[in-house]
């Protein structure tokens, strides 16, 4: 009976679309916006309901799934700041399926898992393009994985401006910033050098698994996680 009242109460909180969980908002009905599903766990003290990225996050797992965006970023730099007290020695598993974003936004979430003392493993599904290329080039050296049919993209920071000519100039050189800095972290983190991350990242720059693991984006490619990388192993 306690079960089934929890199961009616979070079903009628899914329909109002009360919540609002990180990348989602729970309970939507509007095209393009999945409700969020539920686990409802048994524990001694009774019954315990998550959202399933809030289960996830319990198990050390961190999805970053769609553009990149201040949303995102605050939702991400949270979890990784509390994973982190949790226990800083632990492994974080962060998996991206992500086409890209605000620049920003994705620095932010670059500069907290340098921040952060827990290893931090990438792992893409789907996609990791632009800003979402560079947080999978970040995880932990040898730890940075994609599964069979992923795709892995780069390029230069794209942007545009309006206003007196003056401001115009002042964003031109600050774009330009950005890409020298976003080149220099590609460098950090595929040994290439500034030439070769300078010529491939001119246009967009596509790349197979296999490819990225050449090009030094990803150290892996995997098609079932064995027992030696479960999580926080």
């Amino acid at each position: 009976m306690a079960l089934a009242r929890t199961t009616r109460r979070l079903l009628g909180e899914a329909r109002k679309g009360a919540h609002v969980n990180g990348l989602f908002e729970r309970g939507t009905q509007t095209r393009g916006m999945p409700l969020v599903p539920m686990v409802i766990e048994s524990t001694p003290k009774g019954e315990r309901a998550y959202d399933i990225y809030s289960r996830l996050l319990k198990e050390r797992i961190i999805c970053l799934n769609g553009p990149v965006d201040d949303s995102m970023s605050s939702v991400a730099v949270a979890q990784l700041l509390f994973l982190e007290s949790q226990q800083p020695e632990k492994p974080i598993n962060i998996y991206i399926n992500s086409p890209g974003g605000i620049v920003t936004a994705g620095l932010a979430i670059y500069d907290t898992m340098q921040y952060v003392t827990s290893p931090c493993r990438t792992l893409c599904i789907g996609q990791a393009s632009s800003m979402g290329s560079l947080l999978l080039a970040a995880g932990e050296p040898g730890h940075r994985r994609s599964l069979p049919n992923s795709r892995i993209m780069l390029h230069q920071p794209s942007g545009g401006a309006s206003g007196q000519a003056s401001d115009i100039a002042i964003q031109a050189k600050e774009i330009l910033a950005l890409r020298t800095r976003l080149n220099q972290l590609y460098v950090k983190h595929t040994g290439r050098t500034a030439e070769e991350i300078e010529d491939a990242l001119e246009r967009d720059y596509f790349l197979s698994p296999e490819e990225a693991v050449n090009f030094g984006v990803i150290d892996e490619v995997i098609e079932k996680r064995p027992a030696s990388k479960l999580t926080g192993q």
